[in-house]
């Protein structure tokens, strides 16, 4: 009788790493906001927009990928964006306050939005790879990545609301807005070098106030801050 060798499905070298390395940061950010410890949850948010911000970068150093190896790496890195910056946003806003029946219909209808839109980038990235080895230059609509930097700002800024029914309120238009604009069919210039070393730099200042310095705005959302 033949015996067959065990091996792993998959890729699993440098290409995707660090878009596995996201994903489980969003897992642990869902387990933190589902224990309350949003600001936690909100920083692994952060995390695996940073993460994602590299991994195509890194995956276009290896210049003998095969055809297997690119689709596979479209579909990967968007089966992960939807739990890091679909699930993992909407376990924190429902966390936050969006509970009642508006906000969890804002929240589903976010969801849906960010899951046709990564299904139709699927499809278009691939057939754009297929002519051409060029990195895009746009994008239709907002990414879906937009939330890493969204919220967690939101996030930081909330001690300035005058009250929480106004932050929460705020969050309900962002949730509502940013889930519009991943459908909406609009040229969205991807950011140059420089400008991503600007969104690293607000994202990396945001992160460090919300664990250095924030602490709650004196009260406000602090009972929910751990």
């Amino acid at each position: 009788m033949k015996k067959h060798k065990f091996r792993l499905i998959g890729i699993y070298d440098y290409t995707v790493i660090l878009t596995y390395i996201s994903f489980a940061s969003a897992i642990t950010g869902i387990f933190c906001a589902v224990t309350l410890h949003l600001k936690w949850a909100v920083f692994a948010l952060a995390f695996s927009g940073l993460c994602d911000m590299f991994d195509g970068k890194i995956a276009r150093t290896k210049k003998d990928r095969t055809e297997e190896g690119k689709s596979f790496g479209i579909q990967i890195d968007s089966l992960c964006d939807v739990v890091c910056f679909g699930v993992l946003p909407i376990v924190i806003c429902y966390e936050m306050g969006m509970r009642h029946v508006v906000g969890m219909v804002i929240l589903v209808l976010y969801g849906l939005a960010g899951v046709i839109r990564l299904g139709y980038y699927n499809v278009m990235e691939e057939k754009r790879q297929n002519h051409t080895d060029e990195a895009r230059k746009y994008y239709q609509g907002l990414p879906i990545t937009s939330m890493a930097v969204a919220l967690p700002v939101l996030f930081v800024c909330s001690p300035f609301f005058p009250s929480p029914g106004a932050f929460i309120i705020g969050l309900h238009v962002l949730v509502a807005v940013v889930g519009g604009l991943f459908i909406a069919d609009f040229p969205f210039p991807k950011p140059s070098p420089k400008k991503v070393l600007l969104i690293v730099g607000v994202v990396a200042a945001a992160v460090a106030i919300l664990l250095f310095v924030w602490q709650g705005g004196g009260g406000f959302l602090h009972r929910h801050i751990r």
